[in-house]
């Protein structure tokens, strides 16, 4: 039997609590130390969530059809067309099977309304946050049972399915010690853990230090054993503001496990409706790519992506670094392990974009969110 398939059989017994005193507690020591095993474990309660809500929904389906196929109702509509009386009997024999249906009813309705937009003012522009959900599970798991994942893919196209506390985004690093910026939108709400992915694919446990939902930074910390610190940060972090016209790119995972690059410039110093914290910049940016960093032609971080207008092509916004400085004085000292001090040397100025990337994505994670 491959090790593979072992840890994916311990994994399922660990989650469905099959391990005895011992074994759990040297299992539970193995997850602590290994950080991979630990997001497996993670993934695998997500994909049985999803078979839990397909199943549930399959019993509704089946609770529904039961009470359609208990009432006859073309005998009704005779009944009724006849006899006007007949629809206070039908009520009375009735009253209690058509209240669940109609109750059943109204639910899905309403739900596909909100989750095609409908209460929405179509004819205006509407603010996009621009984290992602997740769309895989990778785990070997996965490999030993293609069938269960190809349903677990055909949950996932159905909005009413999708588990909306899991989400990705992308980071910056601050630090060479793991200190990570990110927006507060990708890691808002209730979740169960964070992990960090880098450009080479490896992953790392991280914890959230601090969130200002102000400015919609949040601060993130790796916490993996795993991690080794990173070269000296080759970029800085421009204060003052930049100029409507200048040459900008950003850097995120908005496809797939590498950091994508998308370049364009900035249209306005102000963003949504005027908002005097964000640059409107014009640059076609996706999910996923919230928590990146915008970047100047010198290599200077001048914004970390946060969000697009749905309805104007191209019409993205960031939040100005300026409003980081402001964050991160307003983070408690004793959540920080050493001071935390945002580099003010650049050895990015004199390289073009190209070479200018290779270096930066080294410096920019997915954001993953469970």
């Amino acid at each position: 039997m491959s090790t593979n398939l072992q840890l994916a059989e311990a994994i399922e017994r660990y989650v469905n609590g099959e391990m005895t005193g011992d074994e759990l507690a040297r299992f539970e020591q193995y997850r602590k130390d290994n950080a991979e095993v630990d997001l497996k474990i993670t993934e695998h309660k997500y994909f049985a969530g999803l078979l839990k809500q397909y199943r549930e929904r399959v019993a509704l389906e089946a609770k529904l059809n039961a009470i359609h196929d208990e009432i006859d109702v073309h005998a009704l509509v005779e009944e009724m067309t006849v006899h006007p009386s007949g629809i206070v009997r039908m009520w009375r024999n009735h009253h209690s099977k058509i209240s669940v249906a109609a109750s059943i009813a109204m639910f899905v309705v309403v739900g596909a309304m909100f989750f095609t937009g409908y209460f929405t003012n179509k004819n205006q522009p509407h603010y996009q946050e621009l984290r992602g959900e997740i769309g895989k599970l990778r785990t070997e798991v996965r490999d030993q049972k293609r069938g269960q994942n190809a349903l677990a893919v055909e949950i996932r196209k159905r909005p009413k399915m999708t588990t909306p506390s899991n989400y990705k985004g992308s980071g910056l690093a601050l630090s060479t010690n793991g200190y990570i910026v990110t927006n507060a939108h990708v890691v808002g709400g209730r979740f169960d853990s964070l992990y960090v992915q880098d450009a080479s694919g490896s992953s790392y446990k991280a914890k959230l230090v601090y969130s200002e939902p102000l400015y919609d930074i949040a601060i993130l910390k790796i916490i993996d054993k795993s991690f080794s610190e990173l070269p000296a940060l080759p970029y800085n972090f421009k204060r003052n503001k930049s100029e409507v016209g200048e040459e900008v790119y950003a850097i995120g995972y908005s496809e797939g496990d590498s950091p994508v690059f998308d370049k364009g410039y900035v249209s306005s110093i102000n963003g949504y409706l005027s908002d005097s914290s964000e640059y409107r910049v014009s640059i076609p940016l996706n999910p996923g790519n919230s928590g990146g960093p915008l970047v100047n032609a010198k290599g200077s971080i001048i914004g970390i992506v946060s969000g697009k207008q749905t309805q104007v092509v191209g019409a993205s916004y960031a939040k100005k670094s300026g409003y980081l400085y402001k964050a991160l004085r307003n983070v408690p000292a004793d959540s920080l392990s050493g001071k935390l001090t945002l580099n003010n040397k650049n050895t990015l100025a004199k390289l073009d974009p190209v070479k200018q990337y290779k270096k930066l994505q080294n410096y920019v994670f997915m954001v993953k969110v469970y």
